[in-house]
This record gives C-alpha cells, structure tokens and sequence, in this order.
C-alpha cells in the first residue's frame, strides 16, 4: 500500500541537553494503525508533537505524504489531524460551531454536510447544539477527535484518546477507530492500556528512553515472543519439586500446592507430555491443569525491562 509517514534518524534535544528523541527510524504504512507504546518519558509525546509542528527536530527528516515537515510545513500540517491528551476547549461554545472553526483554521470551505456526518459518527449529533461545558468527559474527547477530523486529515494522531474515560466508552472509542481506519484515515496511536493496542492496533512499536526498540506486526511479535504457561495442580501440597524434575525450570507456589511451567508457543515440542509422566514417576498426583497464552502487556513489559537494562 506504501508508507505515508518516513521518519528517518530524527532527534530532538532541548537545551539543556535532555535528549527526546534518539535517532528515531519509522514507517507507517497507508490506512494502518499502529500503537505506540512506552513508558511515561519514553519520547511518545515529544514524536508526535514534532510530526505534527507542535515542536522542531534538532536532527533527521521526516516526511507525511512525500512532504517535507520542515521545508513543506502547510503540505504536511493539512494532511494532519491530532487528538492531543489535554481537553483544551472552549467552554461556552456550542459543539458544532467548535468544529466549524477548526475546519476553517485550515482554510476549507463550509461543508455543513461533512461536517454531520463526522458528528453523527461520533455520536455527536443530538449534541451539537450544547455547549462544551455541559458534556461529560467523554464526550468531551469525541469532539478532539471531530475538531481533527474536520479538514479531512489523511493521518489522524491519537495521543492518548481514551485515558480517563470507563471501560465502556474506551470499547466505543475502538470502534470509531475501527471504522475511521475503514475509511481509509491511517492512524497512529499512543495509549498506556495496553489491551487497547492489542485490540485495534496492526502494528506495534516501543519506544524508550527516545529510542525505538521494536516495531512489527502485532500477530507476528505475539507469535514470536509470546510464551504458555502451564499451571499445574497438585492433589497433594509438595514441599519442594523433586530434583528429577530440575530440567523443567519449574516454580512451586509457597504453598506447595501449584506447580508453573512456561514453554515457548513457536517450539514444535513443548515437552508437555514429558513433563506430566514424570511428575506422575516423581509421586505426585495431579488434581488440575490450565493453560494461559503470554499477552502483549507481558511482551512490552519485558521489551522496556531488556532495553533498560
């Protein structure tokens, strides 16, 4: 489909020396999503902001669409749409006049038509005429989004859309993206709830310390990283795993009661079926077993702990 978005070594170090950004390399393909993820202070923030204008590289290039964001500012900066995380609105303005002033900032002609059917997408529209003020939280953050929909962005930034919204709106905002992705807007998204990149997210990177660690499928990078556990039940509390058993690595529970086995998903053996005749030689009697697959939270837990390191 072909890369809209090419970062390519870019940095940024503020004057006092903090390094942001480290040499970052990144495309993204047209009408993807891919999640970016890291710690708080890892440079999420400070990336998007730079792609967007918000703030100026002090090293490498960056292009959205074949346009410069130096040298071809306006080019990229009307292919751009941002959700930021702050809720800066105008309180006392109705939702639909917010929306028509963005769409003007960027020197579009009226679309009273567009601008509907963006509010309608968002659940906006019985709402168009209250004022900002008098939304919830939520709703606050659809209208970010329909103030960065409104110029007909080819590339919509999400800096943390969902923080400090429930569970269930979260699950709603999925599915405007999911449907936002359908129509074609590619979309790069940061979040702390790592469910919400495992959910909707086509691609994941990491990012750290203002490096990128990983980027790559999300199917792929769970295949190739994710492992199993086996928990293990004992009918009879163990005080300690026999040592015929020390090839298997196993973690008793402080209770004697559990044993854990962790086996990698990509090998063609587990040595399952090993492991439970031997714990049957060994003498103990197995009351129950359940499997749980790695999830990507545990991947990028132990991305960020390896690149800390």
């Amino acid at each position: 489909m072909g890369n809209i978005v090419e970062v390519d070594g870019l940095q940024k170090t503020y004057e006092g020396g903090f390094q942001a950004l480290r040499d970052v390399s990144l495309s993204i393909q047209k009408g993807e999503i891919i999640a970016l993820l890291g710690p708080n202070g890892a440079g999420k923030t400070t990336l998007i902001s730079t792609l967007c204008g918000i703030s100026s590289p002090t090293g490498g290039t960056a292009r959205v669409g074949g346009f410069d964001i130096l040298t071809d500012y306006r080019a990229t900066r009307s292919m751009i749409g941002l959700v930021p995380q702050e809720v800066a609105l105008e309180p006392f303005e109705k939702v639909i006049n917010t929306v028509r002033f963005s769409r003007g900032l960027f020197g579009k002609p009226r679309d009273e038509a567009l601008i509907e059917r963006i509010l309608r997408q968002l659940t906006l529209w019985d709402k168009r005429n209250s004022r900002i003020m008098e939304l919830s939280g939520g709703m606050k953050r659809r209208v970010l989004i329909a103030k960065a929909l409104c110029h007909e962005p080819r590339v919509l930034f999400l800096d943390e859309p969902t923080a400090g919204v429930d569970v269930e709106l979260r699950r709603d905002m999925w599915g405007i993206v999911e449907d936002l992705k359908q129509s074609g807007v590619t979309i790069i998204l940061t979040t702390h709830y790592i469910e919400e990149a495992e959910a909707i997210a086509d691609r994941i990177a990491v990012i750290n310390k203002g490096e990128i660690l990983l980027v790559e499928d999300k199917a792929n990078l769970m295949k190739r990283m994710g492992q199993k556990t086996l928990r293990i039940e004992l009918n009879e509390p163990a005080k300690s795993v026999p040592d015929a058993l020390a090839e298997y690595a196993l973690d008793l529970s402080t209770d004697g009661r559990t044993i854990t086995y962790t086996y990698d998903t990509n090998h063609s053996r587990t040595g399952i079926t090993r492991l439970l005749q031997d714990l049957s030689d060994a003498g103990l009697s197995l009351r129950d077993i359940q499997t749980t697959q790695s999830s990507l939270e545990d991947i990028f837990v132990g991305l960020v702990q390896e690149g800390a390191a």
